[in-house]
């Protein structure tokens, strides 16, 4: 038996998590806040809000545990019953492993029990003392990126030694759709070219007036939009085949996607704690993958973005990979049986 915790934060952790366990093939069962994610293979446990109640003055609680921990709120009840889930729950099933994708703090609740430990690694600075707690005690760490893309983070000797550098895990890697062929130049310049923009729900939804000035500077171009605040893609495979550029936020889900699916992109940066999209848009940028800018662009700027993607075209992304679901697979089923109970 293998557990997976599953962050709530956004989507991107559940169709990460999903991917792998989808290529498991061995009993596993999912631990996180709310209803399993689509698609889910195996058992789940809805675990109790911890942020319900809501803390209303984090310093009295002392969220942090005086900067040691990143979510430790004093006498909270959805933690405390939280914790009592996790903890009854490895009592019972005693698993082999437990993937953490993420949490310091059930990393640690985790290991204290005696449960070995594979952590979701995250870009951008993660060299903080909460974050070392965690990728100290970890057996391995899960990186959904190529090992070029990260080489400069400043991790330590030992945490590289751990690091499975998997490459992206796309949620449609596995599901029986083909990812389509390269995309290549347009031969016919006069021809109507398709954006898609891909959003996640866990941060700044799209503003209508930004959408509407890009694309009164981009004639020629016909915009499509799914995610923050607009309908999901029903057929997410099929639209970005369609799709001449995909311009998408930085997570780690959305960019393999795009590189699963193999299409000139334009890849931003939004704000997220230690700087974990920017770290990523510095890797694209680097690795010559995609255009790139910080935040969403202003509108005179959309033109040449668009163009400097249509330039990159797609065959770059195999160096960034969208199908590391069956490797990181593979290496937790590795380590599952090296360091499983005996008795």
């Amino acid at each position: 038996m293998i557990g997976y915790y599953v962050h709530h934060q956004g989507q991107g952790h559940r169709r990460r998590a999903t991917a792998v366990a989808r290529e498991l093939r061995v009993p596993v069962t999912g631990l996180g806040t709310g209803d399993a994610p689509q698609g889910w293979p195996g058992e789940w446990l809805s675990l109790a809000p911890d942020d319900d109640p809501e803390v209303k003055d984090p310093a009295f609680a002392d969220v942090t545990a005086g900067d040691i921990l990143h979510w430790a709120p004093r006498h909270h009840p959805g933690l405390l019953e939280r914790n009592r889930q996790i903890v009854g729950w490895l009592s019972q099933e005693r698993p082999s492993l437990v993937v953490v994708d993420v949490s310091v703090e059930v990393t640690l609740l985790a290991r204290i029990c005696g449960i070995p430990v594979v952590v979701g690694a995250m870009p951008g600075d993660r060299t903080d003392p909460v974050h070392c707690l965690a990728y100290d005690v970890a057996e391995a760490l899960l990186a959904p990126w190529p090992y070029a893309a990260h080489s400069d983070a400043g991790w330590r000797a030992d945490w590289w030694e751990k690091t499975w550098h998997v490459g992206g895990i796309s949620a449609l890697a596995g599901t029986g759709a083909e990812p389509p062929p390269p995309a290549e130049p347009d031969e016919d310049p006069g021809a109507t070219r398709r954006v898609l923009v891909l959003w996640g729900n866990g941060g700044d939804p799209l503003s209508q007036d930004d959408l509407d000035q890009a694309r009164e500077h981009t004639p020629g171009w016909e915009w499509t939009v799914r995610g923050g605040g607009f309908p999901p893609a029903e057929d997410l495979a099929a639209e970005l085949a369609a799709a001449d550029v995909v311009v998408c936020h930085a997570g780690q889900g959305s960019v393999a996607d795009v590189a699963w699916a193999r299409r000139p992109a334009v890849v931003l940066a939004q704000p997220r704690p230690f700087d974990e999209q920017d770290a990523t848009v510095r890797a694209l940028e680097r690795l010559g993958l995609a255009a790139t800018a910080l935040g969403w662009p202003q509108a005179r700027r959309w033109p040449a973005l668009l163009e400097r993607a249509l330039e990159t075209g797609g065959h770059g992304w195999s160096a960034w990979g969208g199908d590391g679901a069956g490797r990181a697979a593979l290496l937790i089923r590795q380590l599952a049986a090296r360091v499983g109970r005996t008795s």
